[in-house]
């Protein structure tokens, strides 16, 4: 699948045939052709992460200023959780 971003480069990106499927449905249910759908789609992903990783960062901040040992476990876990998860 190739798709065109910001109408300057055109991308190669091999996707499985059932996430495809859903790209072409999310593209009909939107009225807009399939590399409109993924571009979009790559646009709010590359936000979310941008996002996370700022979210980490201050949070990552935030740990290592704190002097409370009660705040720096909470930190500790908060940070464990968003690296490893559950």
């Amino acid at each position: 699948m190739a798709v065109t971003i910001s109408g300057n480069e055109t991308v190669d990106i091999p996707v499985p045939a059932d996430m495809a499927e859903r790209l072409d449905a999310i593209a009909v249910a939107r009225h807009v052709s399939r590399d409109r759908a993924m571009a979009d789609l790559l646009r709010k992903a590359i936000a979310a992460y941008e996002q996370g990783r700022e979210s980490f960062l201050r949070l990552a901040g935030c740990f290592q200023k704190s002097t409370d040992p009660v705040e720096t476990e909470q930190l500790r876990r908060e940070l464990a959780h968003i690296t490893f998860g559950d």
